[in-house]
């Protein structure tokens, strides 16, 4: 099977039900988004060395997988394809790995500016990439096309990007440098 199809050389892609839409419809920016997304999120387990946030990150990569998928799927055809669900329990285990590394961080005192260690840097990429795919998730939402418990998701999972981003620095001594407002 050859990897392109020449249907898309005039501005339009196929959903998983084969409807046809334009490349720029909300649907295909949300999934695109979500996609991208999990591309980053593999640049980060590249550049962290650190088992037990690997094994997170792909089970994360996993669930990005499956929100494209319904992003892409119409909610009536969803039992066509039998796509798993994302569910409270992955929202849970965000917010549980969030306490577990939170537990060993110093407190906040002040916005910090991305950057210090390469591997804090791509997690700030994968949490401003996670807040610009909850956006556009949150378009598809609108127009009641997609469950809310994929926003829920990736409105957790910037947190989680966040919480790691500080978690990162903290393992690899690397600077938290606060912004200072000038003024």
């Amino acid at each position: 099977m050859k990897i392109y199809t020449k249907t898309g050389d005039k501005g339009e892609t196929s959903l998983l039900s084969g409807e046809r839409v334009e490349k720029t419809n909300a649907r295909i920016e949300a999934y695109g988004t979500v996609d991208e997304l999990n591309a980053w999120v593999g640049v980060l387990r590249d550049s962290i060395q650190d088992e037990t946030v690997n094994s997170q990150l792909i089970y994360i990569q996993d669930k990005l997988f499956t929100a494209g998928s319904h992003l892409a799927t119409h909610p009536e055809n969803k039992r066509d394809f039998n796509l798993p669900d994302i569910t409270d329990e992955h929202i849970d285990m965000l917010e549980k790995a969030m306490d577990t590394m939170d537990s060993e961080l110093p407190p906040m005192r002040n916005f910090v500016l991305p950057g210090g260690h390469i591997a804090v840097s791509n997690t700030h990429v994968c949490r401003t990439v996670c807040r610009r795919a909850e956006r556009r998730v949150i378009d598809v939402m609108n127009q009641g096309k997609v469950n809310e418990i994929i926003v829920q998701y990736l409105n957790r999972l910037s947190d989680y990007f966040f919480v790691l981003s500080r978690f990162v620095a903290h393992k690899n001594s690397a600077p938290e440098t606060p912004w200072k407002p000038a003024g």
